[in-house]
């Protein structure tokens, strides 16, 4: 996490925040809105909590930015063969039908810091608080709905995340979407046990 680590500061995102920072935009007008108008009431409902990295030498650049929010991986929705991989590394007497897990409801890298793999440095950087002793919260798994176009696909990919499943057949017919209707996004997860061995 050498760039966010060494060069910015991470704050949830209020309207002070937002008031004396620069816009920000990643490049995909659904997140830079979000972020900009929906963020913060989206957290004074409690559906969800934005935080930001912001340079440090400026305090006015957010360099990416973030929603979290509680979630849970309903296995007994899940085709037979998923339901498995998802459950074969706990424990017998605790493999459930619900797993405790975190969204990742919204991501983005500000333009200005893009190939410089800092969206990559904030995954690990999510993944290691919520593997942290001093986490407020259990969870096992980060779940992510990815939009489905190639390069948001292959960077969760990279970063380690499965497809929830195996197929957008699959996945339509869990969602109840028209198998002729567009996939929008691709549910897909991270098991955090994976950092603890």
């Amino acid at each position: 996490m050498a760039f966010l680590e060494s060069n910015c500061i991470r704050t949830a995102l209020t309207p002070s925040v937002l008031n004396r920072c620069n816009t920000f935009s990643c490049g995909n007008e659904d997140l830079d809105s979000f972020f900009s108008r929906d963020a913060v009431k989206y957290s004074q409902q409690l559906m969800g909590k934005t935080y930001v990295f912001v340079d440090s030498s400026t305090l006015k650049d957010v360099v990416c930015a973030f929603t979290v929010s509680n979630a849970s991986i309903f296995t007994n929705y899940l085709p037979n063969a998923r339901k498995k991989q998802i459950g074969k590394n706990l424990p017998w007497e605790k493999r459930d039908l619900i797993y405790p897990a975190v969204l990742i409801g919204r991501l983005g890298v500000g333009v200005p810091f893009k190939k410089q793999h800092v969206g990559s440095e904030l995954l690990d950087y999510i993944k290691q608080w919520f593997v942290d002793p001093d986490n407020k919260t259990g969870c096992r798994y980060l779940v992510v709905d990815a939009y489905n176009q190639p390069v948001p696909l292959s960077f969760y990919e990279a970063n380690g995340f499965r497809y929830m499943f195996s197929s957008e057949e699959q996945e339509c017919r869990y969602r109840n979407i028209e198998s002729s209707a567009a996939l929008h996004t691709r549910m897909m997860y991270f098991d955090l046990m994976l950092l603890s061995n």
